[in-house]
């Protein structure tokens, strides 16, 4: 016979300021059968509490216990714990949500104490039905993946190898380093940023337990956590990194010179064969096909034929490579935004009218005016720049809803370098300023009362030519009246947005994304930088906009839970998965079908007949196959239909 422990939480007033806790354990002792004990505490997941369930476990031999208090997302594992500790097996606890589904929701203490009742009523119905369960152990593969070689993907790199495991970065570009690369200094502090950041890169490429494979992606992912299977495709550079020197002769010899440059975010230009920039990692030479005078018309070979080395190699295919590792961190990071919907704004038709990345590479010592900042119609000095901030952020119609939370403070940035490189007085149009890190704000004041930018509160709502000029006309809605600025230039602060590829990348993961396409992490506060699928973590702007502290303490805390998994020899994993019945399954593999998860395996019995089988490594126990199996030969562990139909009959 089922002995059940109830335990009603008050969670100090969440629960109680509603439900009469106290009666609720009364009467669940008297009126529910199969419940030997029950009682009440203010903080039932606080060390007391828990204790308190040890010892009633203990003293009433119980069989099953009952927690009635938060959701189970939130404290499951801690009442497990609790159950575990007073010898019961944690399987055999189920907790009653008695506030986001009771007390939160009704202002009617009568009902809101019935309900909790009836909640509890069912959970006990359920724990009767319980059978213990135990964990699931598989092996665990000692590598990791990063995808993606921007400053979060090397962190996390970095991070993981230096703990003595070994890593396979993955990067999409020629070289790795991503936005960071092309900044020139960084706020709060307007250090170099390429000073910050090539040491890393560096070290990276030369780290005995680091794998770099730049310029490839990922194609699939298969396999389940501490044994994921990842093909790797790396794209055909059309040069022999064996053989190549990096001498460069190739790329002054290309006579294709008028490709806008990408890492100059579209200004300057570059060769059909190119090294990205000059601190590259690693810095060889690409073809790039789409202008390669070779790959369209056979013709040319010009770099060919002038590299010493003999490293130059035409009509190369991608090569497929397969890896095995434990864990994967996920550090893609972001796109900037075009903002070709503000046709007012005059972005592509005038050309002193630029993005921030832009204005950025015009600053930079390594961009295409060697750090002088020019105007790019006539090469002139600028004297007056306007910003214009939330240019796609914090807009419903032509953008994101969201901030891009970096956008304030590099314009802030950029005012002071324009008064720095250029004597250039800012006028910045802003909504809000919002500048919460540490130094940030103090950062913002240095740019107004240092350097002298001027910010204005409100929206432009006209950019327009005017001879050499700029005209920017606007509203200052702390004077609450229009402005007219005459300007050399307009540099626009352009929002941060997902990667163009972040969702096909997700469903290679089977991991979750939000309707902007980046990346769900599975608890906003308690599980920060875990996904849904086990195993796969988050790094960086691929999860949300962020700035370049966040990223590195974020890839660092992807690391860290990379390591808790490479450094155990097996892992556990919930038993709670579907499994099959083979005397009812007709091998129609409707549940394979529908498993997302990619959980459900052809397996021939020794009778020659084939049924469905669970990889229990793979299974996440969301019961899709359940409910598709016609014959019902497949039940999910925990929620079978017994345990079910006991919770409504209880009702």
């Amino acid at each position: 016979m089922a002995r059940i422990g109830v335990f009603v939480c008050w969670c100090g007033v969440n629960i109680a300021g509603t439900v009469d806790v106290e009666r609720v354990a009364e009467e669940a002792e008297e009126k529910i059968s199969n419940v030997v004990y029950a009682t009440d505490y203010k903080y039932m997941c606080s060390d007391p509490g828990q204790q308190i369930i040890v010892e009633a476990i203990k003293d009433h031999r119980l069989t099953g216990v009952v927690v009635a208090s938060c959701s189970p997302r939130m404290h499951e594992v801690t009442f497990q714990k609790a159950c575990l500790t007073g010898g019961l097996n944690p399987y055999c606890m189920e907790m009653a949500n008695i506030r986001e589904q009771d007390s939160w929701v009704h202002k009617d203490r009568e009902e809101a104490t019935a309900k909790a009742l009836e909640l509890i009523r069912m959970k006990v119905a359920k724990v009767s039905k319980l059978e213990p369960l135990f964990p699931i152990r598989v092996p665990v593969t000692k590598r990791a993946l990063v995808i993606g070689g921007g400053v979060a993907g090397i962190q996390a790199a970095l991070d993981i190898a230096d703990a003595n495991q070994e890593v396979v970065l993955v990067e999409k570009e020629p070289s790795i380093g991503g936005h960071m690369a092309q900044l020139d200094e960084t706020f709060p502090t307007l250090d170099c940023s390429q000073c910050i950041l090539t040491p890393k890169m560096v070290q990276v490429a030369q780290h005995e337990r680091i794998k770099l494979y730049s310029y490839a992606e990922v194609e699939s992912v298969s396999g389940y956590v501490g044994n994921f299977v990842v093909r790797i495709s790396k794209n055909p550079r059309g040069v022999d990194t064996e053989k190549c020197t990096g001498c460069g002769v190739c790329v002054e010899r290309c006579p294709v010179k008028k490709i806008p440059s990408e890492f100059n975010a579209g200004i300057g230009s570059r060769s059909a064969i190119y090294i990205p920039f000059p601190q590259a990692v690693p810095n060889w030479p690409v073809i790039d096909q789409e202008y390669c005078t070779y790959y369209k018309k056979k013709k040319c070979g010009l770099c060919q034929k002038e590299c010493a080395a003999g490293a130059v190699i035409f009509d190369t295919e991608p090569e497929f490579i397969e890896e095995a590792v434990g864990t994967i961190v996920v550090a893609t990071g972001y796109d900037p935004w075009e903002p070709v919907a503000y046709g007012e704004y005059g972005y592509g038709i005038y050309p002193d009218v630029v993005t921030s990345l832009q204005f950025e590479r015009m600053t930079s010592a390594s961009g295409p005016t060697s750090g002088v900042l020019k105007r790019p119609s006539d090469g002139e000095v600028p004297r007056e720049v306007a910003f214009i901030q939330c240019v796609g952020s914090r807009d419903n119609v032509k953008g994101y809803p969201y901030c891009s939370r970096i956008c304030c403070m590099y314009t802030a940035k950029h005012a002071i370098i324009a008064r720095h490189k250029a004597g250039a007085q800012s006028y910045v149009f802003y909504i809000d300023v919002r500048a919460g890190g540490k130094g940030y704000e103090e950062f913002i004041r240095r740019a107004q009362e240092e350097d002298g930018a001027r910010y204005i509160r409100g929206k432009v709502s006209r950019v327009y030519q005017d001879g050499k000029k700029l005209i920017v006309r606007g509203e200052d809605t702390l004077l609450g009246r229009p402005v007219e600025l005459r300007v050399d230039m307009v540099v626009l602060a352009s929002a941060v947005k997902a990667k163009s590829d972040a969702g096909k990348l997700a469903r290679k993961l089977n991991i979750a994304y939000d309707q902007y396409e980046f990346y769900t992490e599975a608890h906003p506060k308690l599980r920060p930088v875990d996904t849904n699928c086990a195993g796969i973590f988050l790094a960086g702007t691929c999860q949300a906009p962020k700035d370049i502290p966040d990223t590195v303490s974020q890839a660092s805390a992807a690391a860290s839970k990379a390591l808790a998994i490479l450094s155990a020899q097996e892992l556990t994993r919930e038993p709670l998965i579907s499994v099959v019945d083979p005397l009812k399954c007709n091998a129609c593999f409707s549940c394979r079908e529908v498993c997302t998860f990619n959980a459900i395996e052809e397996e021939t019995l020794r009778s020659g007949k084939k049924v469905s089988k669970v990889n229990p490594g793979l299974c996440l126990g969301c019961g899709a196959c359940v409910s598709a199996c016609r014959n019902g030969a497949l039940s999910l562990k925990g929620f079978t239909d017994d345990q079910i139909y006991a919770e409504v009959n209880a009702i």
